[in-house]
């Protein structure tokens, strides 16, 4: 079996999918910490792996960018390919004063200003929760290897924040009971995925700029400086 996107089989993909947006984050973490390392899909450079971490099998799936890329391949998994679970791994804008780069931000909640369900299941949402099975898992190991997360509300966007005008306008239109802590582009199509095929959905991210520090993070540390993070969605993903 294959769709118009994956080339892979069933059973080729694992229950637990950890998904980071860019194939060659998809590559470095089979290189660096699965083992029996197969490569199951490369249609469109859209890099998935499946191995196994500490025994458990695990496979690892670039999403690309945005809610349309995510919202594909989050679809076809949950739907063709019989995935229980996807944690996202990404990376985030901080929109907290306490958050410094490679902090690591967890999201409750996503809202979107888009039509992202409205488009796909004619319903009018704009405001998603994560699993809070995963999230719990997540926060527990987290607690296990000493590591600080900070779990909040997430803004999902259709564009790269840092480009727009006037980023104060569409903060102000934010709705108010709402406590941001980072904005990134692909979570609500993913939790609005899980949450319509009955699955669970997880999205860490990774803080690589901040409306309050004037540093920015490399393409580089952006690839290989996540390791906190990476190290985090693989230990909670062999709990599940």
């Amino acid at each position: 079996m294959s769709t118009p996107h994956n080339e892979a089989k069933l059973g080729d993909i694992a229950k637990t999918v950890i998904m980071p947006g860019d194939p060659l984050r998809a590559n470095y973490i089979a290189e660096n910490f699965l083992e029996n390392v197969k490569l199951v899909n490369q249609v469109r450079g859209m890099y998935a792996y499946t191995g196994t971490y500490q025994g458990k099998k695990i496979t690892v799936m670039a999403h690309g960018m945005g809610m349309p890329s995510i919202g594909i391949y989050s679809y076809e998994l949950y739907k063709f390919y019989e995935v229980e679970n996807i944690i996202r791994i990404g990376s985030c804008g901080a929109h907290k004063p306490e958050l410094k780069l490679f902090d690591i931000v967890l999201s409750h909640q996503a809202y979107c200003e888009g039509n992202y369900a409205l488009t796909f299941n004619n319903d009018d949402c704009h405001l998603v929760q994560a699993s809070q099975a995963l999230n719990q898992i997540i926060q527990k190991t987290a607690h296990e290897k000493n590591f600080t997360i900070y779990c909040g509300d997430t803004i999902c966007l259709d564009v790269f924040d840092p480009y727009m005008p006037d980023k104060k306008k569409f903060i102000n239109r934010l709705p108010k009971d709402l406590d941001i802590y980072a904005g990134e582009m692909e979570a609500f199509a993913l939790f609005y995925n899980a949450k319509f095929f009955h699955k669970k959905a997880s999205c860490l991210m990774t803080v690589v700029d901040s409306e309050f520090i004037q540093e920015i993070a490399t393409t580089e540390q952006r690839q290989t400086g996540l390791n906190h993070m990476i190290e985090l969605a693989l230990d909670s993903a062999i709990k599940i």
